[in-house]
């Protein structure tokens, strides 16, 4: 498949630059993969368009505040500084605006530094020296990394507003924004309707949201994205599955965890380790029967994934029918169900 076959027409003004308050407001495209139209709800609807027994998993990464402005010394220019993973002992895989080479050195404040190591076409890396421990430094002078679309400056309600209400495992770069939606009460409103809730951990890193620039996209490569699923998870899909009911997902980076860890037999394994698994239509799904998501990018690995699962065109129209009754889009906007 080409990647033009994954473009739409699109209203940049339909774009979410904050949530709905509360978060469990947020409307709701309710998606039927059997041929009915798509229904308008609102994620409070969620336990009752599921049944009692069925189980949603959720992805419990933590995102850290590594967006850091800098100056380069000496020359005094800006430089936006995203740590994407720590490699040890003070250095970084980073992305840079601003120029990079190796060698330069940018002031992240009064007390600490950073300085390229190496920096080449796939790959810079710095080593931050700061008198304060890191965790210290990142949630002291850190921003939270909010994606390029959203317009504005981050505030300080973005701690809270791009953070899962089950965030947990410290490591993501971006919110798995499907579950941006959920609040206490709404989990407390599953648990009553008989819906289970497990965890699986996909820190999400730039493998989900680098664009996809081959014109095949079968040439296309995902960088690796570290995961786990736990004994305890495998445990409740297999006996969702074997009670006849649905295992749905909150996210695409939860499909993927599950389904990299699933066996061609459909049997999930526990496993901790990295995927790079690249879900496209054609893909045959082996865990995951249901999938909550919100609304993504054009010509993304996450609008091919979606569309894996709900079928390209059923896909293509469900989005023309939200464009139409102005859905707020991406990150923190509304969302989508496909049962």
């Amino acid at each position: 498949m080409t990647l033009a076959e994954f473009d739409f027409p699109f209203d940049p003004s339909l774009v979410a630059d904050r949530p709905v308050e509360p978060r469990d407001r947020a409307r709701l495209l309710v998606l039927p993969r059997r041929g009915n139209a798509p229904a308008h709800q609102v994620v409070t609807d969620l336990p009752h368009l599921l049944y009692p027994g069925d189980l949603l998993i959720v992805n419990d990464t933590k995102v850290m505040p590594v967006r850091l402005i800098g100056r380069k010394h000496p020359t005094g220019g800006k430089v936006d500084l995203l740590l994407v993973r720590d490699l040890g002992d003070g250095t970084w895989e980073a992305m840079l605006k601003g120029g990079s080479r190796p060698g330069l050195m940018i002031k992240l404040g009064v007390e600490a530094t950073a300085t390229v190591v190496d920096s080449d076409s796939k790959r810079t890396t710095v080593r931050i020296e700061s008198a304060t421990p890191m965790h210290e430094l990142l949630q002291t002078i850190g921003q939270m990394p909010l994606p390029p679309y959203i317009k504005r400056r981050p505030v300080a309600e973005d701690r809270e507003w791009y953070q899962t209400v089950f965030a947990r495992a410290e490591g993501a770069i971006a919110a798995p924004t499907a579950g941006l939606h959920f609040t206490e009460g709404l989990l407390s409103a599953l648990h009553r309707r008989g819906i289970g809730l497990a965890t699986v951990t996909l820190h999400v890193g730039p493998g989900t949201f680098l664009p996809v620039t081959s014109k095949r996209i079968d040439a296309h490569r995902m960088m690796p994205e570290r995961f786990e699923v736990t004994p305890e998870t495998v445990a409740m899909v297999e006996r969702t599955k074997a009670a006849g009911r649905r295992v749905v997902a909150v996210g695409t980076t939860v499909v993927r965890a599950l389904e990299a860890a699933g066996g061609p037999d459909g049997t999930l394994q526990a496993q901790r380790g990295e995927t790079a698994l690249f879900i496209t239509p054609g893909y045959t799904f082996r865990v995951v029967d249901g999938l909550m998501t919100n609304f993504h990018l054009p010509k993304t690995t996450l609008i091919m994934l979606v569309s894996a699962f709900a079928g390209t065109e059923r896909l293509r129209a469900a989005y023309e029918e939200a464009i139409k009754e102005r859905y707020r889009f991406y990150s923190y906007g509304d969302a989508m169900l496909i049962v």
